[in-house]
């Protein structure tokens, strides 16, 4: 394998360092917990620091899947999405096998596959469109060398969401076609309205991956997860698991357990909270006319794009925009985007930090025009 740096880790605000940034629009997760503000009472000074179950936690497991069809031993418990989303490349693909995955996408859903050599076909979703996706355009893009289909709704970067029905018909597609179906639904708990099924509940072939990290703001435990109901499949991301990293954190595992038991708790808050920002970047996409977006249907971040980018010094735009006004979005190229597209994330910031980077952005573009 062959791996290399990707620019939205090299570009990071916690490689950079957060004191850098005033105003942080680039965080794809909703804002970070303080341990303390959780309420949970840790008591996790006689805790034994030894290996935990091989698959993770046991009540945890089971917390992932309560109310839905699912059972515990379809869970297996990884160091965030992005350990979910090694496993799974690492384990299904060899050199010269082909992933369809939509574009743009979260950067680890890309460079894995071509880290193991694998052949990307990409569906690239248009925003002259509302990126949406053309089911019909991933029919003709299979081959006999496809081995799964990665797509992850809401999406990141642009929090657009699949409907109940073009989930059924990708997974009723992807099993009449023979292969296998990721869906990363690690803002599925940020839709807009009612949250859809895990779609690993339409077909045995279906992969889901989810974390703590996006919709609770806890990436500092990494506890991810992957769901699949073929047992065969979980054995061998099992096995992948054990020679990576044989367990997770028990720590974090049982923190995570903790929160998870009060999620009723939890959630309501941070679903209204991002309401609440969502509502004031769309007031700012009303109010000012360089930018244009496609509304999100979840999540936490947009993608919006400046309407005229020949008339912009891009270069200049985003240099001024973190020297002089202190504000950080991510830039297109992060995505395998074109520069004057770029990520807000608008879960992460405070409520007067949002206002003022995204007043920041309209200034700075205006500073920036050639």
């Amino acid at each position: 394998m062959h791996f290399r740096r990707m620019p939205i880790e090299v570009e990071s605000p916690e490689q950079m360092g957060y004191d850098t940034i005033r105003n942080n629009l680039s965080e794809s997760s909703y804002t970070d917990t303080l341990l303390r503000d959780t309420g949970i009472d840790t008591g996790l000074y006689d805790m034994l620091l030894a290996y935990g179950s091989h698959a993770g936690h046991e009540g945890l497991r089971q917390l992932i899947v309560k109310n839905t069809p699912l059972k515990r031993d379809d869970v297996l418990l990884t160091i965030g999405a992005a350990g979910a989303l090694f496993i799974i490349a690492t384990s299904l693909l060899g050199k010269g096998d082909q992933l369809i995955v939509v574009r743009p996408n979260y950067a680890t859903n890309l460079e894995t596959p071509r880290a193991i050599g694998a052949e990307l076909k990409y569906i690239d979703l248009r925003f002259e469109e509302g990126f949406a996706l053309d089911l019909d355009q991933i029919e003709r893009a299979i081959t006999h060398q496809t081995k799964y289909i990665s797509v992850t709704y809401p999406h990141n970067p642009t929090g657009v969401c699949l409907t109940a029905g073009e989930l059924r018909q990708l997974t009723a597609l992807t099993e009449r076609k023979g292969i296998r179906l990721l869906v990363d639904e690690t803002y599925r708990d940020m839709v807009f309205g009612e949250p859809p099924p895990l779609a690993v509940e339409y077909g045995d072939h279906v992969i889901s991956v989810s974390s703590l990290s996006k919709t609770y703001g806890l990436p500092g435990i990494r506890v991810g997860w992957i769901i699949c109901r073929d047992p065969q499949l979980m054995e061998t991301f099992l096995a992948a698991k054990e020679q990576i990293h044989i367990c997770g954190p028990v720590l974090d595992e049982e923190i995570a357990y903790r929160y998870l038991q009060q999620k009723d708790r939890y959630l309501p808050p941070i679903r209204a909270d991002i309401r609440q920002k969502f509502d004031i970047v769309k007031s700012w996409m009303r109010q000012q006319e360089h930018f244009e977006w496609v509304e999100p249907g979840g999540g936490a971040v947009c993608l919006p794009r400046m309407r005229q980018p020949e008339k912009v010094d891009i270069d200049k735009f985003y240099d001024i925009l973190l020297k002089k006004y202190g504000t950080y979005t991510g830039a297109g190229h992060w995505f395998d985007m074109p520069r004057h597209y770029m990520r807000i994330g608008y879960g992460w910031p405070s409520l007067a930090s949002l206002e003022e980077g995204l007043q920041s952005l309209t200034r700075c573009l205006v500073e920036a025009i050639r």
